[in-house]
């Protein structure tokens, strides 16, 4: 069972990377939306350090997460989600998206734009700074809070800003039990439960369910927010 937990990390990163390709051939509409905001989170893989080993210590391949601190799972695995996360609301609901006017775009609210899509960056990186806390707590505060923001930005997007949270988190979960099923032993050994809540949900720590909520909630609404772009139901 040992032999098999090593290769857990890699086996989830590629369940995502399979889904991606599967909605990317399936829905010709989503590719550009996906694209982008993919290309735009693998980056996101790179900040691995911040928790290994402080929130957990995955068995990457070449060990690398525990000899580096990095990983080629993470680029794997933030690549995907990104993608996904993006479209998982329209890929359910018909929905058609279109250029915000000009007019929208003028009103009061929308003067702190820039200052909001860069508001989830600033709480994490004041949080990591100014507080002890796991930074996973901190990046999931940081999602929350910035969803909230541009909510407040873009009242129209906040059906999907809900809406795409709860999704990714039901997607989120079934992979995670279907993982957790295959590698028994993934939880147990890769996390570090001891600086955690300790609280599981059918064995997912409660941890993963909040980052995968509010990454959900942000992420559905990230590549409308940026380039002016409204949904029309069909």
């Amino acid at each position: 069972m040992m032999f098999m937990t090593q290769h857990a990390w890699i086996v989830g990163a590629l369940f995502y990377l399979l889904l991606w390709c599967i909605l990317f051939v399936w829905r010709k509409e989503f590719r550009k939306e996906m694209l982008i905001v993919s290309l735009f989170t693998l980056p996101l893989g790179l900040t691995e350090p911040l928790f290994v080993p402080s929130y957990w210590h995955p068995p990457s391949l070449f060990n690398l997460a525990m000899r580096t601190g990095f990983d080629i799972e993470s680029l794997i695995f933030s690549f995907a989600i990104g993608g996904i996360a993006a479209v998982i609301y329209q890929s359910i609901f018909k929905v058609q998206l279109q250029s915000v006017s000009k007019k929208e775009m003028s009103r009061k609210r929308h003067r702190w734009h820039g200052f909001i899509l860069m508001l989830p960056a600033i709480i994490f990186a004041l949080l990591a700074v100014l507080t002890s806390w796991n930074n996973i707590y901190s990046a999931s505060i940081a999602l929350f809070v910035g969803s909230l923001a541009a909510g407040y930005c873009r009242p129209d997007l906040k059906k999907k800003i809900w809406v795409g949270g709860l999704l990714f988190l039901f997607l989120y979960s079934i992979f995670f039990w279907v993982l957790i099923f295959i590698f028994p032993d993934f939880v147990k050994e890769a996390w570090n439960l001891s600086a955690l809540s300790g609280i599981l949900t059918l064995g997912i720590p409660i941890e993963e369910l909040l980052f995968a909520f509010t990454f959900g909630m942000l992420w559905s609404s990230l590549y409308e927010h940026f380039f002016w772009l409204k949904c029309k139901d069909t």
